[in-house]
């Protein structure tokens, strides 16, 4: 544990304290700690954004309000400080974690804020404090009435930023026909939020998880890149030159790289995965930012295998399943 009882590093968290620091976070420190490459950062607690004292009879646009407006608690500060202190002065990626996000049956993505490049103590305290807002949205607000006994409580991760040169995600199953026997990888230039926000037609690959080996890939359009700007101290959208565009952004050795990294986590969590991941500009370093249960495929029943008595029969029948699309 940290030596304040509003932050907690990665490092010191696990599953166990989904109800402090939310799924992202929680999964974060867990794979961080299991070996993982996550990249280090720490999660504000759900303690710290209880210390704002919101009343309990406010609408939420008025909690909103008032989480926006509201000084942060001075020792929430104190303790976002010296956590930040320990990464040094550097950009991070401040990303909501709210306690009932990345549950095994119900994913909160997109709904509340996320901010990236964000460098230097107040503006990391700033966006901390519009992470909280943001447990207000009124898409938030309606995908937790619509889940009913989703537990409350929010959370943030801040968390070490990575300058990615491509980033993407991928599926320890084919997101399309629910195939598990495959992993699904989608990719682009720069920051993965053009891909997550459906902004740009990434590249797209499958890659057997049984012979290792790449079974499609399509070059995508790839339009439009997501960068940050040292000067200007944020993230800019800018074009992709045609070149670029017409090539793929992945080696293919680090397409099996990222293959070889969502298997592990789905046998680390014995569950089909929804990741998030980034190759550094610089060092060609490959990171994970997130992992999920997946939420669409896993929640249906399994097809049962056919069984024959003729063995024959059986090998045809599994080479000729293996033939159809997917």
């Amino acid at each position: 544990m940290s030596d304040v009882a509003y932050v907690i590093g990665f490092d010191d968290l696990g599953l166990e304290q989904i109800g402090v620091v939310g799924g992202k976070s929680a999964h974060l420190g867990d794979l961080r700690r299991a070996g993982f490459p996550v990249p280090p950062g720490f999660a504000v607690t759900t303690r710290a954004f209880d210390e704002i004292g919101l009343p309990t009879d406010l609408a939420p646009s008025e909690a909103k309000h008032v989480v926006e407006t509201w000084p942060v608690p001075t020792p929430v500060i104190e303790a976002i400080t010296a956590a930040y202190a320990r990464l040094g002065d550097v950009p991070v990626a401040v990303r909501s974690s709210a306690v009932a996000e990345d549950a095994a049956d119900a994913s909160f993505a997109g709904v509340q804020d996320t901010y990236l490049w964000v460098r230097g103590v107040d503006a990391v305290v700033d966006a901390v404090r519009r992470c909280w807002a943001s447990y207000f949205n009124e898409e938030a607000v309606a995908y937790r009435a619509g889940h009913t006994g989703t537990p409350p409580g929010m959370s943030v991760a801040v968390q070490l930023m990575v300058d990615a040169r491509v980033a993407g995600v991928m599926f320890t199953l084919n997101p399309v026909s629910g195939d598990r026997s495959c992993v699904a990888i989608d990719a682009s230039y720069g920051l993965g939020t053009t891909v997550v926000g459906g902004e740009v037609t990434p590249d797209s690959f499958l890659v057997s998880k049984v012979t290792r080996e790449i079974t499609r890939q399509t070059v995508g359009e790839k339009a439009v890149e997501c960068i940050a700007d040292a000067e200007l101290g944020r993230t800019v959208v800018r074009e992709v030159a045609p070149e670029r565009r017409a090539r793929l952004s992945l080696e293919p050795h680090e397409v099996l790289r990222l293959a070889d990294i969502a298997r592990g986590v789905e046998r680390h969590y014995g569950r089909p995965q929804d990741l998030e991941w980034a190759i550094d500009r610089r060092g060609d370093e490959l990171f994970l930012l997130q992992s999920r249960a997946e939420t669409v495929w896993s929640q249906k029943p399994q097809a049962r295998p056919v069984v024959s008595a003729d063995p024959l029969a059986a090998i045809a029948a599994t080479y000729l399943g293996s033939l159809k699309p997917g």
